[in-house]
């Protein structure tokens, strides 16, 4: 190649570069205004005047879109800040930043619409609405197969919201035969439910929770996560773990808030069944993964089996259940985008191939380290104590043979983790050279996320608290 072909290659290269810094730039200020915006409403809203309504009632601003709108917006502002830090060493962010970034705000879009959704219907679309933002996405990975693996979660999350669908349609089937009209807003489902219910109102219950489970990863329809989650770009990853899985958290949440009052162990052991058999899978194939990525993945369907646990008792562990979900959204971001962070350094996935992170990544490999400890539920985060008031609340309940189940396969989970990671950070390193420098724009998100985690488990404001307080006692707590 000539010097003037080479000078030609490297002048097209540079509007491509600086087109992707433009349009993440682009993307970090839309998620600045969504964060700001909402935590504007999380300062000013006062919770005794909640809930408002909005536009004929189809949104509603409550303690759980409350809640749950500053947190996906939180956690979408580090992802952002995330991409703009990596698209200069990122072919993918760089070559693809416009369509990443136009489907990203998409997504975020539809996901806020959701979360203040008042109609159940609604939400279900928006949910779906976001996969068919994400898929495109996932697709970019690059991995050979992350465009087989985009098709199956297209149609795993096609099913799962089927099931939701046909649970939505036994229920307007059992409104019909009592010659009641239906209407799926969060404040009139109530006036067309049987009291007790009727076998197609739980039947369409059961479905609902299901299929939203199969959303969340729950086993037995968990086996797009890991795929999925191992395959997409890292801030992907961070997308579909903190905030997708969020969204179908706050489905289910609606779900238990205009339906458990009066069919309490119908739906709570199904919870429990999806629960147990999730952390189950989890533990087992823990066990078997020598893939950090999937390791993250397969705990990712530990905590939503955690989760699912904590929902079955309700009451005593509804508490600890929210503030779980929030720590986990949080510990989850922190883990795949320092796990992007590692893969751009070391060009693989291999547990093996890492010994001795911190020494070449000292600020990753620490980071790292505190998000497993998180993960796993060590003090002082946010999880441990939340893990002690779900474990409490099961005790509580006398669902001694699910409490047993739960320690005994957290302890298998830790110990599995441990033995893959621990030497995959401390051990000691092949490579050789001084240590590789990591820009402060990386670290800020996470050190923000650390931040929070700590703040949970240590002191949680009274403000923040009494929301935390208000959205478990609607479902149950």
């Amino acid at each position: 190649m000539t010097g003037a072909q080479t000078f030609q290659l490297s002048t097209a290269a540079v509007p491509e570069a600086g087109r992707a810094r433009w349009v993440t730039s682009v993307l970090v200020g839309v998620a600045l205004v969504a964060w700001l915006a909402s935590l504007t409403l999380f300062l000013t809203t006062p919770l005794a005047s909640l809930p408002l309504y909005f536009v004929q009632r189809y949104f509603v601003l409550d303690a759980t879109s409350l809640l749950f709108v500053w947190l996906i917006n939180t956690i979408f502002l580090g992802i952002a800040v995330y991409m703009l830090s990596r698209v200069r060493t990122s072919p993918v962010l760089e070559q693809d930043m416009p369509q990443i970034a136009a489907l990203s705000i998409a997504f975020m879009v539809f996901m806020n619409l959701g979360l203040m959704s008042n109609n159940l219907l609604m939400m279900w679309a928006c949910i779906e609405a976001t996969t068919l933002c994400a898929a495109p996405i996932v697709a970019k990975g690059e991995s050979n197969a992350a465009g087989r693996v985009a098709w199956r979660y297209m149609l795993y999350s096609t099913i799962s919201l089927a099931l939701t669908f046909l649970g939505f349609l036994c229920l307007t089937h059992s409104a019909h035969l009592r010659g009641i009209g239906v209407n799926f807003n969060l404040d009139q489902i109530p006036h067309f439910l049987a009291t007790p219910g009727d076998p197609w109102q739980r039947i369409g219950f059961s479905l609902m929770v299901f299929g939203l489970g199969s959303k969340l990863g729950l086993a037995p329809m968990y086996g797009w996560l890991p795929e999925t989650y191992e395959a997409a770009p890292p801030s992907i990853s961070a997308l579909l773990a903190a905030i997708q899985f969020n969204a179908t958290i706050v489905a289910i949440f609606r779900i238990l808030q205009v339906f458990r009052a009066d069919n309490v162990n119908f739906i709570a052991y199904e919870l429990l069944l999806m629960g147990c058999l999730s952390l189950t899978v989890a533990a087992v194939q823990i066990m078997a993964a020598r893939n950090y990525k999937r390791l993250l993945a397969y705990a990712c369907v530990s905590s939503g089996g955690v989760i699912a646990i904590g929902l079955s008792v309700g009451r005593a562990a509804a508490y600890g259940v929210v503030l779980y979900v929030v720590s986990s959204a949080f510990v989850k971001a922190l883990l795949f985008l320092t796990a992007g962070r590692m893969q751009s350094v070391y060009k693989t996935k291999d547990v093996a191939a890492l010994n001795g992170v911190i020494k070449i990544l000292p600020f990753s490999g620490l980071l790292f380290t505190i998000g497993i400890f998180a993960l796993l539920g060590f003090p002082p985060f946010g999880s441990f104590m939340a893990e002690m008031l779900i474990l409490s609340g099961i005790v509580q309940a006398g669902h001694f043979l699910a409490f047993t189940l739960m320690c005994a396969m957290l302890t298998i989970i830790f110990v599995a983790m441990g033995r893959s990671i621990f030497p995959m950070i401390w051990g000691s390193s092949k490579r050789t050279g001084p240590p590789v420098r990591e820009a402060l724009l990386t670290a800020l998100p996470k050190l923000f996320f650390v931040g929070v985690l700590v703040s949970l488990g240590v002191y949680t404001p009274e403000s923040v608290s009494k929301l935390l307080l208000l959205v478990a006692t609607s479902f149950g707590g």
